[in-house]
C-alpha cells in the first residue's frame, strides 16, 4: 500500500481572485519530486447539492439551463450550493422548492462526492427526494430554467449515451440507479 502522507511542501499563498462564490489561490509549492512550482486551488464558499426528485410512477424532473463555462446547454439533476455552516439537508430541501417547486417527505442521502479535487476542495452532496407534494418555484435571478419530468430510466439513459455530462449528475444518477436497483 501506498504512503498516505502529504508529498507537497507549501512555502506560500496568496489569494488572486475572490468573489461571492469562489476563491482562487496561487500556491508556491515544493513538489513531490523536490523541485518548486505553483499549484492553484478554486475554494468554493459552499457546498455543491443535488437532487434527485422520484415520484410514485418512478418519473424524475431534470433542470436545463444555459452553463456560461461551457457556452452550452445543459440538462441536470436539481442542484445548488448551500453555505457550509448549514446542514446539508436543509440546502437540498431548499434547493428542490426552488428549482422545481416540490417539497418531499423522504430524503436519503446517495453521496458525498469531490468536484474535481486536483483543482478544487469543492464538496458535493446527492440526495434522492420521495413522497413528493407539487409547488410554486423559487427561481434565482441567475437562473432561467427549464423543466423536464421524465422516467427515472430515461434520465439514466441520457447519462449513458452523453446527454448528461455534468458530473454531480452522472454520478448521482448512477448511485441513484443503483439504490433503486433500477
Amino acid at each position: 500500500m501506498e504512503s498516505t502522507h502529504n508529498p507537497w511542501q507549501t512555502l506560500s499563498s496568496r489569494v488572486v481572485y475572490d468573489n461571492r462564490w469562489i476563491s482562487v489561490r496561487e500556491y508556491q509549492v515544493i513538489n513531490p519530486a523536490g523541485n518548486p512550482g505553483i499549484y492553484g486551488v478554486v475554494s468554493f464558499k459552499n457546498i455543491a447539492i443535488g437532487i434527485i426528485p422520484i415520484d410514485a410512477n418512478g418519473y424524475t424532473w431534470l433542470v436545463g439551463q444555459y452553463r456560461y463555462p461551457l457556452n452550452e446547454y445543459s440538462w441536470e439533476i436539481p442542484m445548488g450550493g448551500g453555505p457550509k455552516e448549514q446542514d446539508v439537508l436543509t440546502s437540498a430541501q431548499r434547493e428542490l422548492k426552488e428549482e422545481t417547486g416540490f417539497t418531499a417527505q423522504k430524503w436519503t442521502c446517495l453521496m458525498k462526492l469531490h468536484t474535481s479535487n486536483s483543482v478544487t476542495d469543492e464538496v458535493g452532496y446527492v440526495f434522492l427526494a420521495e413522497d413528493l407534494q407539487a409547488g410554486e418555484t423559487e427561481f434565482e435571478e441567475t437562473e432561467q430554467l427549464a423543466l423536464w419530468h421524465l422516467p427515472f430510466s430515461e434520465a439514466v439513459a441520457m447519462v449513458m449515451d452523453g446527454r448528461i455530462t455534468d458530473a454531480i449528475s452522472v454520478a448521482g444518477l448512477l448511485r441513484a440507479a443503483a439504490a433503486l436497483n433500477k
